[in-house]
């Protein structure tokens, strides 16, 4: 069995409605995800209802791309 080279701590937690902050290593300040447009209006939140952050999707296609 191969040796564990990493092990991400990450920490997530609720702030208001969709957003959520993360404590990510290697980043001195957490990063907030939460919803916009399609994906707001996916999640059934209006426009003006949240302030827009970009989605754990968007985070997990950047991750891919790079």
């Amino acid at each position: 069995m191969a040796e564990v080279k990493y092990v991400s701590r990450v920490g997530v937690e609720p702030v208001e409605g969709k957003v959520r902050r993360a404590h990510l290593p290697g980043e001195e300040q957490p990063v907030l995800f939460g919803v916009h447009s399609e994906v707001a209006e996916h999640y059934g939140v209006s426009p003006g209802d949240e302030e827009p952050h970009a989605s754990t999707l968007d985070y997990v296609v950047a991750a891919a791309g790079g």
